[in-house]
């Protein structure tokens, strides 16, 4: 563990950070002072304030703290005030008399603040000015105390933005580590659920957090977690996709192996399933590992309709998912190589209306796709007081506009329209992402091969969607392999009292999920 908590640093400044760990504090508070001030570059925002105290003004005192990331009225009430004020003779012979150090009878006797850490080193003292931490150092003694006083300003806990639902709780994780893991142990009010603190990045040092709860997740993946996370090297942390590109099995495969999301329900529920949560400081998504693919599909929502609704739904999005996927190489295929797949009378409706195009259907389609691909990036960029406009223009007046110009036909637009309205009814963006990049390689095979080249296509992903892992847990599971016992919450949603059992081979330590029967119906109220 203590390997992981050092995570982070760079191989070129191995011999920068071993200097500054071997620089040990000095006796004398104005070195300690100028050479902390040194480090930081004499920077404005870093204030220092040096003052005595006792009864006859005999301790000389210096605190330091970042201005804007430190509470500077707590400064004030249980710093400043405590250790000026209330030295008095009585509490200056109890501090005498203390078997530890000065500061540490500081600590114990006088100092109100609720976390307070003595700290020896200046690499560590560096990192706890700089995190918003008050530092507190005395003439005389080689050691300060870091006194726990963050604050800075951070956005409230809003309505997520990214995974909205009708029916469900509407909270969204933060910026804020804190708030994040508060609103994870709102959910999850157990004495089992861990929590463990690290820093990644050696300019961000960013607070990284690993929860779990014991006796659930499995401690191989655990372990592996730590594993992974303490082998990554980087000089920033800015945001969690730094590290889910880092810890992922398969880098060069287009489906994400790592779960993100920023609703604090998905993640308790993973949590109860026996997975392992990654939060990152600076960003609202939190990532979960292991992740599978039938999580992409499925909503929180999910879980909070009833089963029958629940289910329709899941098929929709799945029927979505096929079609975002496949509609336009099949309609390549078909029109250009299998057209005695069709009846006449569209085959003549579609005829007539490619008349006048002077593309071929994939060229066709490829216009189309690689149009509505700009609309949407541009959607996503504008202000959003011009942004439906713009969607609105590009959707009506461009495609309407290209079919009346010739270029393209009006099946295409529907097609493509189709397809495009398809690929958003998926809960997660990231794997929308991925099946808009598979949908080009599935045309260019159409375009080539036919119908044989879509089938060998398909047939291809599903190979390459088999072969992977995340954390050592097969993707496709329950699916491949079949697990007779998962299949309750993967393609149907079943009713929750039929859900007993949590992924096999996820949670092998605590697999149950209910010990009771479900409550049946009542014969009424007894008769007198």
């Amino acid at each position: 563990m203590d390997e992981l908590k050092n995570a982070g640093g760079h191989p070129g400044r191995g011999r920068e950070q071993a200097a500054h760990a071997a620089r040990p504090l000095s006796s004398s508070l104005e070195e300690n002072v100028s050479g902390i001030l040194r480090d930081v570059g004499n920077s404005d925002d870093v204030v220092s304030r040096t003052f005595r105290a006792g009864p006859d003004g005999q301790l000389n005192f210096c605190i330091l703290y970042t201005e804007g990331l430190t509470n500077t009225n707590a400064v004030q009430h249980f710093v400043l005030t405590p250790l000026m004020n209330g030295i008095g003779p009585h509490e200056m012979d109890l501090l005498q008399r203390s078997e530890g150090s000065l500061l540490q009878g500081l600590k114990e006797l006088v100092l109100t603040a609720g976390s307070v850490e003595e700290m020896t080193e200046r690499q560590d003292l560096m990192s706890s000015l700089l995190s918003g931490q008050v530092l507190l150092l005395a003439d005389g003694i080689p050691q300060a105390l870091s006194i726990g006083m963050r604050q800075w300003e951070d956005r409230s806990v809003t309505e997520s933005t990214a995974q909205n639902v009708v029916r469900g709780p509407k909270e969204a994780f933060t910026e804020t580590l804190r708030t994040n893991t508060a609103l994870v142990r709102r959910k999850i009010k157990d004495s089992k659920l861990r929590l463990e603190s690290i820093s990644l990045g050696e300019y961000t040092q960013t607070a990284i957090a690993i929860m779990y709860i014991d006796g659930l997740a499995n401690e191989k993946i655990v372990e592996e977690v730590r594993l992974r996370l303490g082998r990554i090297k980087l000089d920033s942390i800015l945001e969690g996709s730094y590290i889910e590109e880092m810890i992922e099995d398969n880098k060069w495969s287009p489906f994400p192996t790592v779960f993100n999301s920023e609703r604090p329900d998905v993640i308790a529920a993973g949590l109860l399933e026996g997975r392992v949560a990654i939060l990152v400081d600076g960003t609202p998504f939190v990532l979960m590992v292991p992740a599978l693919f039938v999580q992409f599909y499925q909503s929180a929502e999910d879980h909070y309709q009833r089963a029958d609704i629940s289910t329709l739904i899941r098929f929709i999005r799945i029927f979505a998912l096929f079609i975002a996927l496949s509609a336009p190489s099949l309609y390549i295929a078909i029109t250009t190589f299998h057209q005695e797949m069709l009846p006449t009378r569209l085959l003549m409706s579609l005829a007539a209306q490619r008349e006048g195009v002077p593309f071929p259907a994939f060229i066709e389609a490829l216009i189309m796709e690689i149009t509505f691909e700009i609309l949407r990036e541009a959607g996503i960029r504008m202000p959003k007081a011009v942004g439906s406009a713009i969607s609105i223009v590009g959707t009506l007046v461009i495609g309407q506009a290209a079919v009346e110009a010739g270029i393209v036909s009006a099946a295409m637009v529907i097609v493509v329209a189709i397809t495009a309205i398809s690929s958003f009814v998926l809960p997660a963006y990231n794997l929308s992402i991925t099946i808009r990049m598979l949908r080009f390689i599935l045309m260019g095979l159409a375009a080539s091969f036919g119908l044989y080249g879509v089938t060998i296509g398909t047939i291809t992903l599903l190979l390459h969607m088999c072969s992977l892992r995340s954390f050592g847990v097969p993707y496709m599971s329950p699916f491949g392999p079949f697990i007779p016992g998962d299949q309750d919450d993967a393609l149907f949603r079943m009713p929750r009292w039929m859900q007993r059992n949590r992924p096999r081979l996820i949670s092998q330590k605590d697999p149950s999920r209910i010990e009771t029967t479900p409550v049946r119906k009542s014969r009424g109220p007894a008769r007198p």
